[in-house]
């Protein structure tokens, strides 16, 4: 399986996507593709974007811990690895301050 989340990509290999996979919504594509195809799609991918399409990829792997992160470009998320975990941060920050006075 394979989930590719881009901010912008370019419409000829947008249209490429489409044959191996759905778009769930707006730039956001996933596939059942298997993994020797999934590693060829990430090549082209990488290979055929620019640094502005901001690629985020979550390819699933049959080794532990079972997926994969591949980032390119601003993903608008951050990439962060605890205790061999990769994971991807939508937002850091708080929104708002918590209030500490409740009355």
């Amino acid at each position: 399986m394979l989930v590719v989340i881009a901010n912008d990509l370019p419409p000829a290999v947008r249209g490429r996507m489409k044959l191996w996979f759905v778009e769930a919504r707006a730039n956001v594509f996933v596939s059942g593709i298997r993994d020797a195809v999934a590693t060829s799609v990430i090549d082209y991918l990488f290979a055929h974007c620019p640094a502005r399409s901001g690629l985020l990829i979550f390819q699933k792997i049959s080794s532990a811990p079972g997926y994969r992160i591949h980032g390119m470009g601003d993903t608008r998320r951050r990439l962060k690895e605890i205790s061999g975990l990769q994971l991807a941060l939508e937002n850091d920050e708080l929104p708002f301050a918590p209030s500490r006075n409740l009355s």
